[in-house]
């Protein structure tokens, strides 16, 4: 299993191309080989997945009724957001312009290890998704991960 870390701090190449940091390229699992998926976030960010921890949501939207209106919207919204890429010989993978123009992202982008996936960000929006006060930081893991 893919275990992602750490900030990094990249560029974007003018064709839309994205090298990513080396320790995160070190943590693909080989049974992904060069297959990623690239999802619009929630945020204005994008996620990429490997394709082992996106079969795990594909799974969960397979059992969605083709048959409920509210399902079938989520279906839909969710996959239209989705691109495979792959990476190249140069560790590269190329990013669609609908999700560049998502995220916002500019020459200088940000990476950021998330466990199971990593987020791709412009620097100058990721801050304000941050928690800046330690004791609100403090709070949350309480609230979400004290048992």
């Amino acid at each position: 299993m893919a275990f992602f870390t750490s900030e990094y701090e990249c560029k974007l190449d003018a064709k839309g191309r994205l090298a990513l940091p080396a320790k995160i390229k070190a943590n693909l699992p080989e049974v992904s080989g060069n297959e990623l998926v690239v999802m619009k976030g929630f945020d204005p960010n994008l996620v990429v997945y490997t394709m082992l921890e996106f079969k795990k949501i594909q799974s969960k939207f397979a059992a969605l009724s083709d048959f409920d209106a509210a399902q079938r919207r989520l279906k839909r919204n969710f996959f239209r957001s989705v691109a495979p890429v792959e990476l190249d010989s140069a560790g590269r993978i190329l990013i669609p312009k609908a999700w560049i123009d998502h995220a916002k992202l500019e020459k200088n982008v940000t990476i950021i290890g998330m466990g199971s996936t990593v987020e791709i960000w412009n620097p100058d929006l990721y801050d304000d998704y941050l928690i800046a006060d330690s004791e609100e930081f403090s709070d949350l893991a309480k609230k979400f991960l004290d048992e």
